[in-house]
């Protein structure tokens, strides 16, 4: 009796634990992290918990649910891939049938808090997000054209967005600046992992860039990108959004990331482009919290 409970309880707990990674919980901490910076910095002081927790509580099961239909999506690609050959669909911890369902209800929650207890702009912001991760990108780009990630780059680049019209119910210049930072980070974000896992890409058939463009074409382009981004990054100072705090913040950050950028450029190592790739996390995640610091600080 006792190895029947312990079965059924470890089989409970699998099961938990698969639901649960399939809404790749990193990405979505990160979605909700960056939601959370746009709706921070939509006013002076902080916005109502009544507004700011249902927003991101909704945000994050919309997150999740996407997460777990690019999941469903590609499951036939992740089988063959190392990095994701253990995720909850190949491994057989979850069915299709059951992710399907648990996407769904997942994502009609989210987007019914969205409604009912944030504002309808958020909501079908936050749906227009989904639709670009979910359906365009995974269902078409990312097997269409080496310039999945650019492209499919603006559902990512989507939470600050979402978070602002959380707190103010309406767009504004602001949020569309953190919008263009998250944009011209995810290339040279993604890109840098794709280079490190480019065999496991061509044998999946995806074709990332290093795959259809070679290795030395895509370490210029996230050269080319790191640039870009840094100069954008600049851009809240620039227009008055920000102060000296932020300002620093971005320059060291910036620095860390075009270093990388140029030795990946010019010695090109897997374990370089695994450290670049690592380091995008962190420059993202330190640069909206300089940010957010800066915003109530200063």
């Amino acid at each position: 009796m006792m190895t029947l409970t312990a079965t059924l309880r470890r089989q409970t707990v699998d099961s938990f634990r698969g639901f649960y990674l399939l809404c790749k919980p990193r990405v979505t901490a990160l979605i909700v992290f960056t939601a959370a910076i746009g709706a921070l910095l939509a006013r002076p002081g902080l916005p109502p918990l009544s507004v700011l927790l249902p927003a991101l509580a909704g945000i994050a099961l919309v997150s999740g649910s996407a997460a777990a239909f690019n999941c469903l999506i590609e499951r036939r690609i992740d089988i063959v891939m190392a990095r994701t050959c253990l995720r909850p669909l190949p491994s057989g911890q979850v069915s299709v049938h059951q992710a399907l369902g648990f996407a769904s209800v997942l994502g009609a929650l989210g987007l019914l808090i969205l409604y009912a207890l944030v504002n309808p702009l958020t909501m079908w912001l936050t749906l227009l997000a989904f639709v670009g991760y979910a359906v365009i990108y995974t269902g078409f780009l990312k097997a269409a054209t080496p310039m999945n990630i650019v492209i499919g780059g603006v559902a990512g680049a989507m939470p600050p967005i979402l978070g602002w019209a959380a707190v103010t119910g309406h767009m504004a210049r602001e949020p569309l600046i953190l919008f263009a930072i998250i944009f011209t980070w995810t290339p040279p974000h993604f890109w840098a992992l794709a280079l490190y896992r480019r065999d496991e890409y061509a044998a999946a058939g995806v074709p990332m860039l290093p795959v259809t463009h070679g290795e030395r074409f895509t370490r210029l382009h996230i050269l080319l990108y790191t640039l870009i981004l840094i100069a954008t990054s600049l851009v809240p100072y620039a227009l008055g959004m920000s102060g000296l705090l932020y300002l620093a913040a971005a320059l060291v950050l910036g620095a860390g990331f075009l270093h990388f950028a140029v030795q990946l450029y010019r010695r090109y190592s897997d374990a370089l482009a695994h450290r670049t790739f690592v380091y995008s996390i962190v420059y993202l995640s330190a640069l909206f919290a300089a940010l957010l610091l800066d915003h109530y600080l200063l």
